[in-house]
């Protein structure tokens, strides 16, 4: 890695930002200065510092967000507040995106990385990964609800759901477990069944649950537990 795209990642600026700071002898590599951006560093091997204070290069981020309505679940949009510009601008240098989506009226937790790879094992129809949300209906929810949703819901497409599992809380509340991502999918679900739903909030993606302590728009890493859960799904 280019020594001033490692300054740029761990939060010295843009690249034409740290040039001043490589030319005034600030950066020291494996004890020597170094004022060449383009020199090749090891972030994990060599030795790198900025005014005497350690770099540390972290390749891959993970965030646990609680999204709140009315922000878009993207990178960028030209209308609309999206879940990257809730992170602090540190947090954004490595050019994290979310997880799948949310809705923009959805809450509740959304996974942000830039790890590629466990984006793809989370999303991929293939990994079966439950996601879990709550939601408050309009309509009472049933047993013959549950027998239809477990069976295999039909939406308004033609297509036929998986099986998903409901839980009645309340003849208007519910949790459902999905393992698919279809557009607006647990909605069209009850709308399938001639219900309405009025809230909805992801409570859980695999194994991983919301921190209920985060409030919406908080966010904070995931700890080393957390990741294991969600790589082992």
């Amino acid at each position: 890695m280019r020594l001033d795209k490692l300054l740029s990642h761990t939060g010295f600026g843009s690249r034409r930002e740290v040039k001043p700071l490589l030319k005034s002898g600030s950066v020291v590599v494996n004890g020597t200065i170094q004022k060449d951006s383009k020199r090749q560093v090891n972030p994990e091997k060599d030795q790198i510092t900025v005014h005497g204070n350690p770099v540390i290069y972290q390749e891959f981020v993970y965030f646990m967000l609680h999204k709140p309505q009315n922000v878009v679940s993207a990178t960028e949009d030209n209308l609309s507040e999206t879940v990257i510009d809730l992170l602090a601008q540190e947090d954004t240098l490595t050019n994290p995106f979310p997880v799948g989506r949310l809705d923009k009226d959805t809450e509740g937790l959304l996974i942000i990385t830039n790890d590629g790879t466990l984006a793809h094992n989370l999303l991929s129809p293939k990994k079966h990964v439950n996601k879990t949300y709550y939601a408050k209906i309009e309509g009472d929810v049933t047993a013959a609800d549950v027998e239809i949703f477990q069976a295999g819901i039909t939406l308004d497409d033609g297509y036929t759901c998986k099986p998903a599992q409901l839980e009645i809380i309340t003849p208007n509340e519910i949790n459902i477990t999905i393992q698919e991502g279809k557009f607006h999918q647990v909605k069209r679900m009850f709308a399938a069944t001639g219900k309405t739903v009025t809230y909805l909030k992801r409570i859980s993606m695999g194994n991983l649950k919301l921190d209920e302590s985060l409030d919406l728009g908080e966010y904070r890493p995931l700890t080393d537990e957390e990741l294991a859960l969600l790589q082992n799904k």
